[in-house]
């Protein structure tokens, strides 16, 4: 048994290749052999968001706190709030952030696939995001 005591994993920023304005990665767990799972909780500040993206194994969302929009390539923009859970499928290109005037939290659970779990890609404009 392992146990992740809460503020022993410290934060980092979201870097800004992949996010537009303030976003703050709080760790959760991370694979161990044989298993794939690794989380996050995720903090975006108001209008902050993702770059496009996909995953190779898919990826869950589980929206904790706040209003959020997520998109998948294609489709419109859809606003998810605490209790939402998100499902992406395998390589389906989305981005997901907070509404431009609330933040939003949310717990994030992707697979690794020979180490990695995501594919990241060009940033999402003003104009996609709604703004």
């Amino acid at each position: 048994m392992e146990i992740k005591k809460n503020g022993s994993q410290p934060s980092v920023k979201g870097p800004s290749d992949w996010f537009t304005g303030t976003v703050h990665i709080d760790p959760l767990f991370q694979a161990n052999d044989p298993a794939r799972a690794a989380s996050n909780s995720v903090t975006f500040e108001p209008g902050a968001r993702t770059a496009w993206h996909t995953h190779p194994l898919g990826q869950v969302l589980v929206v904790t706190s706040g209003c959020g929009r997520a998109q998948r390539e294609g489709g419109p923009i859809e606003d998810i709030r605490p209790g939402d859970v998100v499902w992406f499928p395998p390589g389906e290109k989305h981005w997901h952030g907070a509404t431009a005037s609330t933040s939003m939290t949310h717990i994030a659970i992707q697979e690794q696939l020979d180490g990695k779990v995501v594919d990241w890609l060009e940033k999402v404009t003003d104009e996609q995001y709604g703004k």
